[in-house]
């Protein structure tokens, strides 16, 4: 992927915000409350049912994920004891991270599609595949990156085809 590279023992998040992600999200009852959340459970007693989870592993997940903005509590008004979680919208924005690694577990863990069946639900019909899009939409793989430092980048319209990138990028230009 090039010359440059991240720094690839920044593990604080001072010059890639992945250690930060990780540090929010990098464990597995993170992602199984926050896959229960986008499931519609909302209270701890649902959480705890639902994923068999110790009370005090969820407890200290859900503070974490609170303390990180990536779920509100609410204390219900019609009784201060019942708490509400509720995704936030930087919680709601792991989703396609969430759909990523389903998919991935489907195609390389489990090897079969996951049921109930992800659709959207204009049409009814299964999502597609996460992908990495280039800034005017064209799917693009791995092969097809490279770094680049932020000063070096030029304004979008004055974005320059390279010479020794993949035919098929050049042809769609």
């Amino acid at each position: 992927m090039g010359k440059l590279r991240e720094v690839l023992n920044d593990l604080h998040g001072d010059n890639c915000a992945l250690p930060l992600a990780l540090e929010a999200m990098g464990e597995r009852w993170s992602f199984m409350i926050l896959r229960a959340a986008f499931n519609g459970v909302h209270h701890f007693e649902e959480f705890q049912q639902e994923l068999s989870i110790a009370r005090n592993i969820l407890s200290n997940r859900l503070s974490k994920l609170v303390d990180h903005g990536i779920m509100a509590r609410e204390v219900m008004a019609e009784d201060r004891r019942k708490v509400r979680y509720q995704l936030t919208d930087k919680g709601i924005e792991l989703l396609p991270a969430m759909i990523a690694l389903r998919q991935w577990g489907e195609k390389w863990g489990a090897g079969v599609p996951s049921t109930p069946v992800l659709v959207d639900a204009r049409d009814e019909q299964p999502i597609g595949p996460v992908t990495l899009t280039a800034h005017d939409g064209r799917v693009i793989g791995y092969k097809e990156l490279l770094w680049k430092h932020r000063s070096e980048l030029q304004p979008l319209g004055q974005a320059r085809v390279r010479a020794d990138a993949p035919a098929a990028a050049v042809a769609a230009e």
